[in-house]
């Protein structure tokens, strides 16, 4: 698993819920804000992961196991994408 394939799960398990990125952290509650793109590096270009607590809490809001999530993370696209 990379970052980016992480990153394109989370996005793409959104889209699949028919919510966006900031629609999705709300539901579970979550800061709006904690999977938009521009906080998926840090300052020194770093990558962020997401953390368990936020996986965690996406699955629980949307009744979701992480077998499911998971396949997200399988089929996403390893792309580099420009944030």
């Amino acid at each position: 698993m990379t970052h980016n394939q992480l990153w394109n799960a989370i996005d793409n398990f959104a889209a699949n819920h028919g919510m966006s990125c900031c629609a999705l952290a709300r539901h579970s509650n979550l800061d709006a804000t904690v999977f938009n793109k521009s906080k998926r590096f840090y300052d020194n270009g770093q990558p962020r992961w997401i953390s368990m607590y936020c996986i965690a809490k996406i699955l629980n809001a949307t009744n979701t196991t992480l077998t499911d999530f998971a396949k997200f993370v399988d089929t996403a696209q390893d792309a580099e994408k420009e944030y």
